[in-house]
């Protein structure tokens, strides 16, 4: 629950509004005017300040400057009539966390409330999220429980020779499980070599996996061994499996079935002893029944697959990976910036289509314009900001549909922010339990999605 100061001129107002954020839980302080609220400012430590904009003694914008300079600084929330609306917009550009447009229900502020507690509590997360550390862990960062199932199968198979293949999109790290089967592999002292299938044309590809002799062709002025050689008594990941061109599939289903490579421009074949792990981002079931990808290579390469969880699949992980990504970029002698409860409130929001390779980027990017210091919204990658308000019309969903989604999205995301616990849940919303029932019920929200 929240420290709230409460500031309108109106006795009604307060006494209506404090009641019934009392009653919420929330320990609520009164101010009838702009100057008495400042005065609390200064000897008590508030977490959100509500206030109305046209006050005695002091308006609302001079009550949010005040607010901005006390330690810790308080988020916010304006209350405003329609007609002052645009000062309320004014000021939220000055870091105001949000406005309510008079008269509204407590249940408006209740629900804005909740957000702050939500945000508050990723802040605290974030800043006290371990140290990545050494092993899988370490490569792996995470601990919702598709990490934990991710992580719980490498240990399974890591151990094992056998071929894996690791499907997930772009961005989610694909590679990074790679390196975590290695190191948990026998073949750990060995070397780990990645090869990216779609980054050479065909016949360099051919060469680039098997070697080549001198003048096996233009351009081939000396030997030169293939990663398969260089991977010998490792691991060798094929990045990008699936684009690889049909002619070298067939080369390569020959050294998976024999164990030796033959180097290009000669006959003399060289026997090797590889790990393969390979990784798409591609249907490969359907590239082999389009006829692009070889069905026999398929099941020699799939033994175990591993899929890699989307970040939007693993949302509660994002104040872990924040603070991750902030210890990288951030020069080891100064102190993490604080990100505020705007900037989380875009991270937490913005659906991430490029995963974690996406969210390094935000964070490089926040920490590189905010120079280190309080990262806010103008640091954030435009995308991350708003990027959906400049999409074309045709991607304009109707409005109760994307209500729908949205309530669905963060009532999932609250009681897992809650670890489960419904009444905690409830609580952060400003809802009942039964009111928290019944809507998990009305979205089709089953136990075992909330528990997994």
């Amino acid at each position: 629950m929240l420290t709230v100061l409460l500031v309108d001129d109106d006795a009604d107002v307060r006494e209506f509004v404090g009641n019934a954020l009392r009653g919420a839980g929330h320990t609520v302080t009164l101010a009838s005017d702009g100057e008495e609220a400042m005065r609390l400012l200064d000897s008590i430590c508030f977490d959100v300040v509500v206030t109305d904009i046209r006050l005695p003694r002091a308006n609302g914008h001079a009550v949010l400057r005040h607010a901005r300079r006390a330690p810790p600084r308080p988020d916010v929330i304006l209350m405003t009539s329609f007609a002052a609306v645009p000062d309320a917009v004014a000021a939220m550009k000055d870091g105001a966390y949000d406005y309510l447009t008079k008269p509204f229900e407590p249940e408006e502020l209740s629900s804005r409330l909740a957000r702050i507690e939500e945000a508050r509590e990723l802040h605290r997360a974030t800043h006290e999220a371990p140290m990545a550390g050494d092993g899988i862990a370490g490569l792996l960062i995470g601990a919702s429980p598709p990490m934990v199932r991710l992580r719980e199968r490498i240990e399974t198979v890591a151990p094992s020779d056998a071929p894996v293949l690791i499907v997930g999109e772009s961005g989610s790290g694909k590679e990074l499980a790679s390196r975590a089967l290695h190191v948990k592999s026998a073949r750990r002292d060995g070397p780990f070599v990645a090869v990216n299938c779609a980054a050479f044309p065909e016949t360099l590809l051919e060469a680039e996996l098997f070697g080549y002799e001198r003048g096996a062709f233009t351009g081939a002025t000396r030997r030169r061994e293939g990663r398969f050689q260089a991977a010998s008594g490792g691991t060798l990941l094929l990045d990008e499996v699936a684009e690889m061109p049909l002619s070298a599939q067939a080369k390569l289903l020959r050294v998976l079935q024999e164990g030796r490579v033959e180097p290009l421009g000669t006959n003399e074949s060289v026997k090797v002893d590889v790990r393969i792990v390979s990784a798409t981002n591609r249907d490969l079931k359907k590239r082999v029944s389009e006829g692009a990808f070889r069905n026999d290579l398929y099941f020699r390469l799939n033994g175990v697959t591993l899929a890699m969880p989307s970040l939007r699949e693993r949302r509660t992980d994002l104040p872990m990976l924040i603070h991750h990504f902030l210890r990288r970029f951030v020069p080891q002698e100064q102190e993490l910036p604080e990100v505020t409860l705007r900037a989380w409130g875009a991270l937490m929001t913005y659906p991430f289509p490029g995963n974690v390779r996406e969210l390094a980027h935000a964070v490089q990017h926040a920490v590189v314009l905010s120079r280190g210091r309080t990262i806010d919204l103008e640091h954030l990658p435009e995308d991350v900001v708003g990027g959906q308000a400049t999409q074309p019309d045709a991607d304009v969903r109707p409005l109760n549909a994307e209500i729908k989604r949205f309530e669905r999205e963060y009532l999932i995301r609250a009681l897992a922010v809650a670890r489960h616990k419904r009444t905690r849940a409830a609580e952060m919303l400003g809802i009942s339990r039964k009111n928290l029932w019944e809507k998990l019920r009305a979205h089709g929200i089953s136990d075992a999605e909330v528990d997994e």
